[in-house]
């Protein structure tokens, strides 16, 4: 029987995040957050105090920053260079880009994305033949889930890092590998970006005694902030060496678009000529390349050494000071802080108008699929732009809050959002 496919789609509950369209769109899901980039913005005609932007060290209104991008965006324009980077998008600056990364990141070679997302699909699909196993963390990102969707041959998870059960998973794809006389990538990130966990890659990395396998990193969340350096999260627990690819975004410490992978020389070449997303897609847009320039030279500066000890002061006062509340945000040891609310969809989205309307703070609510079903956390971003006020002030809310709920206060109907706007 034929099924028109979108009568099909309008007839479905929208899926686990749409199926809240009708209350949540334009207020939870795509809101509108207007004015100057920071953690003082404007949402639904008022001022708020922003934790919703990974705008980590705090570069996105750096004013040299944006002299370079307007400068560059007036020089270059926004088209140059036009087509993919194979055929007519090759600059020198974005070589020197790639070089200067590789050099930050103790590699031989790197090579930009124009997006993070579909650069580390492209990167896993690149890598791996039918032959090979993929073995990766059960809570990874979308992107390297996706990553993975894409291998037509065997991907075996293991628990969210449980290096027994890491081991165990490399255990069967070393039998598997064997068999079919492929290879094994092991996946995992740098930082979860939901949990603010760190990925277990000292434990990993020691495995390689023991297993014949390839490690790949996103470390998007780690990439400028982690470290004493920023050069990651490979940095900070010293493995840099044993990464085999690390891969780092643009969009978090560098707060503007694309990413990069680094690894061996010849890799990085066949990458260049294998990644799909790279080789049919527009080149990275020359005041974008300018402007990372710019940023990767405050990073490794001591301004950038400055921007990431007031990140980190903010980030472990305002963890503390959950924790001591009695909240709960789990095993975060990175920026990103999820706090953990035992309560319903409505009751937390009850939660969420109180603090944007009242107390005058934007964080957002995460749930089923983003994390793990069960899990409702309150996702706050500090970065180096928040003050030691904006904490306090935050945390006092959040006491309030946590004793309303306490109280029922919060046990009714999701609002409606009509009423609101």
């Amino acid at each position: 029987m034929y099924v028109d496919i979108f009568d099909k789609i309008r007839k479905s509950t929208g899926g686990p995040i749409g199926q809240y369209r009708d209350k949540a769109d334009g207020y939870f899901a795509f809101p509108k957050l207007e004015g100057e980039l920071g953690p003082h913005m404007r949402f639904n005609g008022q001022d708020v105090l922003v934790w919703s932007l990974n705008n980590y060290l705090g570069l996105a209104n750096h004013p040299e920053i944006r002299k370079v991008d307007a400068e560059a965006a007036a020089k270059w324009g926004m088209a140059y260079p036009m087509g993919s980077r194979m055929m007519t998008g090759q600059t020198a600056l974005h070589e020197r880009l790639e070089r200067e990364l590789a050099e930050f990141e103790h590699k031989e070679a790197a090579f930009e994305f124009n997006f993070g997302y579909q650069g580390i699909v492209s990167t896993i699909d690149s890598l791996i033949s039918r032959h090979d196993v993929i073995v990766i963390d059960s809570e990874a990102h979308a992107c390297l889930i996706d990553g993975k969707r894409l291998h037509i041959g065997k991907s075996l998870s293991f628990k969210h890092n449980d290096i027994e059960s890491c081991e165990d998973r490399l255990k069967v794809a070393t039998k598997i590998a064997e068999e079919n006389g492929g290879g094994i990538l092991l996946i995992t990130e740098g930082v979860f970006g939901m949990t603010g966990a760190l990925g277990i890659l000292d434990q990993i990395v020691a495995l390689k005694k023991k297993y014949k396998f390839r490690i790949l990193i996103d470390d998007a969340h780690g990439f400028g902030c982690m470290g004493p350096t920023g050069r990651g999260t490979s940095e900070h627990f010293g493995v840099m060496d044993d990464i085999d690819i690390y891969i780092g975004a643009y969009a978090k410490s560098m707060a503007t678009i694309g990413g990069f992978v680094a690894s061996e020389k010849d890799i990085i070449t066949y990458l260049r000529y294998n990644m799909r997303s790279q080789m049919y897609a527009k080149s990275l847009p020359m005041p974008i390349v300018e402007g990372c320039l710019k940023r990767l030279e405050i990073i490794r500066s001591e301004e950038g050494d400055a921007l990431r000890k007031q990140l980190w002061t903010v980030t472990r006062r305002l963890q503390k000071g959950f924790r001591d509340l009695g909240y709960s945000i789990g095993p975060a040891e990175a920026c990103v802080t999820p706090v953990h609310l035992e309560c319903g969809v409505n009751q937390a989205a009850n939660i969420a108008v109180d603090l944007r309307e009242n107390y005058k703070i934007f964080c957002s609510i995460v749930t089923y699929p983003v994390i793990p079903p069960g899990m409702l956390i309150f996702r706050i971003i500090p970065t180096a732009a928040h003050t030691i006020e904006d904490v306090d002030y935050t945390l006092n809310a959040f006491r309030e809050i946590k004793e309303r709920l306490d109280r029922g206060e919060y046990d009714r109907e999701m609002p409606e959002m009509a009423l609101i706007h």
